[in-house]
């Protein structure tokens, strides 16, 4: 039994979902997504969603609450949205950014300049005496995780001083130094 899977969804105001064949599209304040699907069945009515699968087979299972959680997120990112925030621990890590482009110093001999995809807004938080911060914010959760993910892969986070970017909140599993 998929306990994810039989939970309704339920459908804010301001936000409508349409399902054609199989593909959902929702559409919000924030923006518009779709998603394809299989396997499932998809019910709007009256401001809920639910999904039922045609059998228990194992497949069917795991389709049914994996549709469910993205379908979900979806509906959360249009009415809501989704951020991530991205800490720069090191001395000399700087992060500033110009429209859609990141710039970072991260003790390299150049600077990282990425681009950063249209549908992202990214800010960049630098206060004296603190690590500087980068915001990530958009509708769509996995866009945001992907972007995250590789501006995190420029200098990931080491055991034994703690530099690198990590997520705020993120706990890093430090090792002990060499003993004499």
């Amino acid at each position: 039994m998929s306990r994810i899977g039989n939970s309704p969804i339920s459908i804010p105001e301001g936000v409508t979902v349409e399902v054609q064949q199989n593909t959902v599209t929702v559409k919000g304040k924030l923006g518009e997504l779709s998603q394809e699907f299989s396997d499932v069945e998809i019910k709007v009515e009256e401001g809920t969603l639910t999904l039922t699968r045609p059998s228990d087979s194992k497949a069917h299972k795991t389709k049914h609450g994996l549709y469910r959680a993205l379908i979900n997120n979806m509906v959360e990112g249009v009415s809501k949205g989704w951020t991530k925030e991205l800490e720069l621990v090191g001395v000399g890590y700087r992060a500033s950014n110009q429209g859609q482009k990141l710039d970072l110093a991260l003790g390299f001999s150049h600077n990282i300049v990425m681009d950063i995809a249209p549908e992202v807004k990214i800010e960049t938080v630098s206060e004296k005496g603190k690590n500087p911060i980068v915001k990530l914010t958009s509708h769509d959760k996995q866009l945001v995780g992907a972007v995250a993910a590789k501006i995190r892969s420029f200098r990931k986070p080491e055991p034994y001083k703690g530099k690198g970017i990590k997520f705020v909140g993120e706990q890093i599993r430090r090792k002990a130094g060499k003993s004499a």
